[in-house]
């Protein structure tokens, strides 16, 4: 008997993995799989209600289609965005094209009473609707008959089609400020649904909603956390990599360094090979930052290789995002089948990789086969990782998982809070933070210049948490742009690069907000990198959330 859990159908959405997110937060394990995989007794065991979740398609296009067996299996149901549409076209509605997309923070007008058609309570809808917009008056009886609950909801949306007629039995209890239904339910089952996306940060007592569905409709138990889940791997990298030769690529980030630390934790230190590239495309002092940290890990088999020249001719005269990524991920394999060949490893030896969920979910790997690619990671797509992962010989540890929860786990491996609380840095280096052609020239400007960001960072102090800028901010970096501009410099004309600043804060790295400088700290923090770089001539502050843009530049 498998151990209870809420069924996941991923049709798509960037967000999907983020809903198995919120709803691990609470403990509970949701596992995800194809939106229209065949629901087999197997599949179905242990399941307490079903989650469909969003997707880049329409339901009236070439969208997944799932299997007919969720309406029979006698489970709550919660469709999102797409999957609320899925269900209201299968189950007698229609879903047309919107005149104007809704998208972004949207307003949900609430109702103020149950309809008046209700004959009896359908306790599983008051008992969600009370986890959440009800939740401040809990005797249900006075919520049927005279309920008080919030009469707006501000919320996340994401879609181009909407509901022009709601399926059989279902009821509309909260309309969009264009009047379309946003939050629905089922007369008499608990099948539910909503026109946005309660995963996402932004949206208003979104956990509480999932919170509401998974715990007091679909009765689930409180059994996963971050410790069940290192226990869990663990195991399964003992039984598939057993006395085998392990080669783990390292970048100096949380992700490759955490991955490290599980394999030295769960087989021999011999068997574990650990390779570093210095590409030239790195941080200030960042090669001997990674070798410190591996062998306070107690690696054996650290490999530094020296490759600045090669990285950088390759890109050489190459400007858009892409190509670089295309080309840093290839001379990756390059080097890395060229060094495997050199050390004399097995032919059969496994790769192993620090990827995050977020990075197969933004390559376009995610569970189901209709995400749409936003960047190719290049630990993701290339050859050689498609290759491995073919033959079974890919571990990739973390692939469940969100940056926050990389963090947790790495302090239950007894990582050092320097380096679990690092902000993150992109696979491709400085080369997705040089906008246009990557020289040598240009990497020393924006490595300098980045170095003196965190460093200001690290000592500078909010004044009412006493927090440092650094530890308040989720990631923060500078990005060279391909534009010069005049100044002065002394008496003399200058000309030189511009240099942009971004902060952000998150939780999770799905959605991002702007962090919110005093403007001296800005001013101060400018002035000194202008005085210390002379490549730099001016600097700004990028101010874009995530969406519409995402967190790196490229």
């Amino acid at each position: 008997m498998a151990a209870e859990h809420i069924l996941i159908l991923d049709f798509g959405s960037q967000t999907t993995a983020l809903i198995g997110r919120r709803i691990r937060e609470l403990g509970i394990y949701g596992e995800i799989i194809p939106g229209d995989s065949a629901l087999s007794e197997e599949i179905l065991d242990g399941v307490k209600g079903i989650i469909l979740s969003g997707s880049p398609e329409s339901v009236n296009g070439s969208g997944l289609k799932a299997d007919r067996r969720i309406y029979e299996c006698n489970l709550p149901l919660l469709g999102i965005c797409y999957g609320l549409h899925l269900m209201t076209v299968d189950l007698g509605g229609a879903v047309q094209p919107l005149p104007a997309r809704e998208a972004g923070g949207v307003e949900v007008r609430i109702g103020d009473r149950p309809p008046a058609d209700m004959k009896s309570p359908n306790w599983d809808a008051m008992a969600f609707f009370s986890g959440f917009l009800w939740r401040d008056d809990l005797n249900l009886w006075n919520l049927l008959m005279n309920k008080k609950s919030l009469s707006r909801l501000n919320v996340w949306m994401s879609h181009s089609d909407s509901i022009t007629k709601l399926a059989n039995n279902f009821v509309e209890i909260g309309t969009s400020a264009k009047g379309y239904p946003a939050i629905v339910y089922h007369r008499e089952k608990p099948w539910f649904g909503v026109q946005f996306h309660p995963e996402v940060s932004h949206c208003e007592r979104g956990a509480e909603l999932l919170g509401a569905f998974v715990r007091d409709v679909c009765h689930c138990a409180a059994n996963w956390s971050v410790k069940s889940y290192l226990e869990e791997t663990l195991g399964t990298l003992k039984q598939k990599a057993a006395d085998r030769t392990v080669l783990l690529l390292i970048s100096g980030g949380i992700d490759s360094t955490v991955a490290a630390a599980l394999l030295l934790k769960a087989l021999p230190a011999k068997n574990i090979h650990l390779m570093y590239m210095d590409t030239g495309l790195m941080r200030k002092n960042e090669t001997a930052a990674v070798k410190q940290t591996l062998e306070s890990l107690g690696a054996q088999n650290i490999h530094i290789i020296q490759c600045q020249d090669e990285f950088l001719s390759a890109l050489s005269g190459v400007e858009t995002p892409e190509a670089k990524r295309k080309i840093i991920g290839d001379m990756f394999i390059k080097i890395q089948e060229r060094e495997v060949e050199r050390l004399a490893l097995p032919k059969d030896y496994i790769l192993a990789q620090g990827t995050l969920y977020t990075d197969l979910i933004e390559s376009g790997k995610g569970v189901g086969s209709k995400a749409h690619t936003i960047k190719t990671h290049h630990n993701v797509g290339t050859p050689l990782v498609e290759a491995k992962r073919a033959a079974g010989a890919l571990l990739e540890p973390l692939d469940k998982l969100y940056k926050d929860e990389v963090r947790l786990l790495g302090a239950l491996l007894s990582l050092d809070d320097e380096v679990l609380h690092r902000h993150p840095f992109p696979g491709p280096g400085l080369a997705v933070r040089i906008l246009g052609e990557v020289n040598s020239e240009k990497c020393e400007a924006l490595r300098e210049a980045d170095s003196i960001f965190i460093e200001e960072l690290k000592k500078r102090r909010n004044p009412l948490t006493q927090k440092t800028l650094y530890n308040e901010i989720w990631q923060a970096f500078a990005v060279l742009l391909p534009v010069r501009s005049v100044g002065v410099s002394g008496d003399e004309r200058k000309y030189g690069w511009v240099l942009s600043l971004r902060a952000v804060t998150s939780a999770d790295g799905m959605t991002a907000g702007v962090y919110n400088f005093n403007m001296n700290d800005i001013i101060e923090i400018s002035t000194r990198i202008t005085n210390e770089v002379p490549a730099i001539g001016r600097v700004v502050y990028d101010v874009s959330s995530k969406p519409p843009a995402t967190i790196e530049w490229e």
